[in-house]
């Protein structure tokens, strides 16, 4: 689809917050909390971006992008190239991160950029009166967005790591402390999404977590065949290259968008062989079961990987 970029608003230091909406008499698809967007930018290149505006909200889409100082050219090419008035392209709603509306209680955990999701959830939250608290840790307080939606509530806890009069987030305890029938959420940096797994795996289904970001050991040895089953090709995988480079090369379609196996854009189905998972989107459960794997930063065991394609 197309939006055109209403306006640009400066939310924190190196963050950007856009407003997209549709053309005149047109309409873009309802979104739910946790939901993001895939947006195009130069050739071969798309990102994910969560949703931060309410879901109740049909007039347009809001989405925040941080200037990553090591970027590979996404939040640098928003940064120097977005301008209001622009059109640009942007993929249906999806949603790894889904709310559950049900829950009694819903504890929110946001480490930086990590936020985004979480205003979302708070919106819906709030229209369907549900108890909620939000729990936000950023480095320093200008690089803190949002904090003009966000001060007015009792319920927001904020954490700024040079300012040791606020409280500090205390993860062990706060996971401990969780009432029976909560549902807690997370998103943030890899340190604290691996802290918040490993703090809160007896929840079980009532943990729930994103990334935006991973430090992913991607998967470049090659050595191996991929046979898509659906268009009768073979394709060898040379070393140093990935998966995605090889299917891309070949000229095979297929999505993608991070580029770190963390927003499921890039999911295949697996129908032989053994995938050598490196993502931080797949369960262990899921991944064990072989049936599927992100092309963009795993590889595989076996000599040949048939895949669905």
């Amino acid at each position: 689809m197309q939006a055109r970029i209403r306006h640009v608003r400066w939310e924190a230091h190196d963050i950007l917050g856009f407003r997209l909406e549709p053309a005149a008499g047109a309409s873009l698809p309802a979104f739910t909390a946790g939901a993001h967007v895939d947006v195009a930018l130069a050739a071969g290149l798309a990102r994910s971006y969560s949703l931060l505006g309410d879901p109740a909200d049909r007039s347009g889409y809001e989405i925040a992008v941080q200037l990553d100082v090591d970027s590979r050219g996404g939040s640098r090419h928003i940064h120097e190239h977005w301008r209001p008035g622009q059109w640009v392209d942007v993929s249906a709603p999806r949603n790894n991160f889904e709310l559950h509306e049900g829950a009694a209680r819903s504890v929110l955990i946001a480490g930086g950029i990590g936020i985004t999701p979480m205003l979302s959830m708070i919106a819906r939250l709030e229209r369907l009166g549900r108890s909620w608290e939000l729990h936000y840790a950023v480095r320093t307080r200008e690089r803190a967005a949002f904090l003009d939606r966000l001060e007015h509530h009792d319920a927001v806890h904020l954490t700024i790591d040079d300012e040791p009069s606020t409280p500090r987030l205390d993860l062990a305890r706060l996971l401990a402390g969780l009432p029976p029938d909560a549902h807690v959420y997370c998103c943030g940096p890899e340190r604290m999404l691996a802290a918040f797994r490993e703090l809160g795996a007896p929840l079980g289904e009532r943990l729930h977590f994103e990334y935006f970001s991973a430090d992913t050991d991607v998967a470049c040895d090659g050595g191996y065949r991929l046979d898509l089953r659906r268009s009768g090709r073979s394709i060898d995988v040379q070393p140093g290259e990935t998966m995605l480079d090889a299917l891309l090369n070949a000229g095979v379609d297929v999505g993608f968008a991070c580029s770190e196996g963390i927003c499921g854009s890039c999911r295949v189905t697996v129908l032989d062989g053994v995938p050598d998972h490196r993502d931080h989107f797949l369960t262990d459960a899921e991944k064990q079961s072989n049936q599927a794997v992100m092309v963009c930063c795993s590889g595989a065991r076996s000599g040949v990987l048939a895949l669905d394609l």
